[in-house]
């Protein structure tokens, strides 16, 4: 009789610890979900890249001897209308910091020219994307924007900055 009772005993604490557990992961998960999200803006705030084991190729890890320049001259761009009832444009212009030593700088970085309508294509594009109050609180974002398109555009990562060496807007 004792050894049904411990048994029983047994089976009932092992039944509440499972409704326990189960309450606890329903209960967390979506806070958990929270977090992740919250963690992925704040790196992506802050230029983090959250893929382990890839390496990611910028100016800062580029030697400058080793940093050719192209610079595309100003252009004004319609920027996104905002809602409030008024044009914005930005007038920028644009300099990309090329790493001589890549294999795409040997294939196109010596003839940028050939393709700057394409580039400034992929310009225009990003920057009339944003609007007034986007593209005055975030261009770095906005950079970075134009980086990942013209990397996408050349298949490469040659290019590795983007810079508004001036820029205006209304």
């Amino acid at each position: 009789m004792k050894k049904n009772l411990i048994t029983v005993v047994i089976l009932a604490l092992v039944l509440v610890n499972l409704i326990l557990t189960a309450i606890l992961t329903i209960s967390i998960l979506p806070e958990t979900k929270k977090a992740n999200e919250l963690i992925t803006q704040v790196c992506s705030a802050i230029n983090l890249e959250l893929k382990s084991g890839t390496v990611t190729s910028d100016a800062m890890s580029v030697p400058i001897d080793q940093v050719a320049t192209y610079d595309i001259e100003e252009t004004t761009i319609n920027l996104k209308d905002s809602g409030d009832g008024k044009n914005h444009y930005a007038t920028v212009s644009v300099s990309l910091s090329m790493n001589k030593d890549s294999d795409g700088y040997k294939d196109y970085g010596e003839k940028m020219d050939e393709w700057k309508s394409q580039i400034q294509s992929q310009i225009t594009s990003v920057i009339s994307s944003v609007t007034y109050e986007e593209f005055t609180s975030d261009q770095q974002g906005v950079q970075n924007k134009i980086l990942a398109n013209i990397q996408q555009l050349f298949s490469s990562d040659f290019i590795v900055g983007v810079g508004f060496p001036t820029v205006t807007s209304q």
